[in-house]
């Protein structure tokens, strides 16, 4: 019986997005497990930012069409790949879709936000390792491993 048989891959479309697709399919490939790969994102209804309404079905639709080129995109180097939009706290969406899905790994980007950013924007990737009912695999972008080399090398030397 292989380890892994649904592999769930939530991306942000962000920095860390290439490397925890990457990362999703290689293990999907190694287990020969589904592979759903969810973007989930809240914007209040009626939210005004600095002054400006924010159209939600506008921003639906086109998280929808990027979702979907990344699903085509995977699907031409892994078949057994499905895509899902989700609108609400991503944490809890990410968490209800492996329920869903019966997920038994989630493979996740962090960004490695540190201090007053943390505690104001909070963690997605920490509630969710804190909360899974089942492995979180984390992994942070190219920019952030060679950020952490930097620091790391500028503080030893």
């Amino acid at each position: 019986m292989p380890l892994f048989t649904h592999v769930l891959a939530p991306i942000d479309f962000g920095e860390t997005t290439d490397d925890v697709i990457e990362t999703a399919v290689a293990m999907a490939r190694q287990f020969d497990a589904t592979l759903t790969v969810t973007h989930a994102f809240f914007i209040a209804p009626f939210t005004y930012a600095n002054g400006f309404y924010i159209p939600i079905e506008e921003v639906t639709r086109e998280a929808r069409a990027t979702l979907n080129a990344a699903v085509a995109k995977i699907r031409e180097r892994y078949p057994n790949v499905d895509g899902e939009l989700a609108h609400g706290e991503p944490w809890q969406e990410i968490l209800h879709a492996a329920k869903a899905h019966k997920a038994d790994l989630i493979v996740m980007g962090t960004h490695g936000r540190r201090g007053l950013s943390r505690v104001l924007l909070g963690s997605v990737a920490e509630k969710v390792v804190r909360l899974s009912p089942v492995p979180v695999l984390t992994v942070s972008g190219r920019h952030a491993a060679e950020k952490k080399k930097e620091t790391l090398a500028e503080t030893s030397g």
